[in-house]
């Protein structure tokens, strides 16, 4: 085992160290990790990224669940329009996407290249949301209230972006579910967590048809992942999660301009 793949599974409890510590944004590591540090095609690491980000969120919406902050109404109004999209990107989209997708100043983006530099586009708009973020931890148990149609329109949204990218997309879901649902901040991350679980797995169903799965190295990235999760809840105790999430911002600021000069230069 070579150091970038000792690095690469370091990474996988790195992940659901995050997740654990912020309540998002660790799914965001998982597809470079994956392309970068264990050399696997970045189609089908946006495959295994979504069986990562699916069960390491479900188990931390298990545990959210334990202490009442889920909110089942608010998560299956989001969540059946996203898995409904993130599974038909799976399934017909992205394996229609060409390999040639076009040439600018003499480069050529293929469809590998062009997930990549989509995803690292991502990578910095969640970045800068983790920077800015200014929602404060509001307990307050206020009426919640749906505004469906916008709520629907979000969930597909989110639903084709994870679908496209492997992510999952918890940094445009909290805001969604704290403006249009007017869920306390608390509860929309444990809610999110869910809704994540949900069209993650589903999303993925639609890659299982696809293509052919490593379930061994899967099942051990996985693993790694959720062991990381517990830790991180754990810590969450200790370690101030909003000053972290900004230190992350910035992190994941950098790490998506440095994936787009590296997919530009080839």
């Amino acid at each position: 085992m070579g150091l970038l793949e000792i690095l690469g599974y370091f990474g996988a409890l790195v992940i659901g160290l995050v997740l654990g510590l912020i309540g998002g944004g660790g799914s965001i590591l998982t597809v470079p990790i994956l392309v970068y540090l264990l050399a696997i095609n970045p189609i089908t690491a946006t495959a295994y990224s979504l069986f990562v980000v699916g069960i390491t969120s479900l188990v931390g919406a298990i545990k959210n669940f334990k202490r009442k902050l889920v909110d089942f109404r608010t998560a299956f109004v989001f969540a059946v329009p996203a898995f409904i999209a993130v599974y038909l990107t799976r399934m017909y989209l992205v394996p229609a996407i060409p390999d040639h997708l076009f040439n600018i100043f003499g480069l050529e983006i293929t469809k590998n290249i062009g997930i990549m530099l989509f995803f690292a586009i991502i990578m910095v708009v969640s970045a800068i949301s983790m920077i800015l973020d200014k929602n404060g931890d509001n307990d307050i148990d206020g009426k919640v209230t749906y505004n469906y149609p916008l709520i629907v329109i979000e969930g597909v949204g989110v639903g084709l972006l994870t679908g496209i990218v492997g992510a999952g997309g918890g940094f445009l879901i909290i805001p969604a579910l704290v403006l249009l649902a007017k869920l306390p901040m608390k509860k929309a991350v444990a809610t999110s967590l869910l809704i994540i679980a949900i069209k993650s797995l589903i999303g993925f169903i639609g890659d299982i048809q696809n293509m052919e799965i490593d379930w061994i190295f899967l099942l051990i990235f996985s693993g790694l992942s959720i062991i990381g999760i517990f830790a991180g809840i754990y810590l969450s105790k200790f370690i101030d999660g909003k000053k972290l999430k900004k230190s992350f911002g910035w992190f994941v600021l950098v790490m998506g301009v440095y994936i787009i000069w590296k997919e530009l230069s080839k």
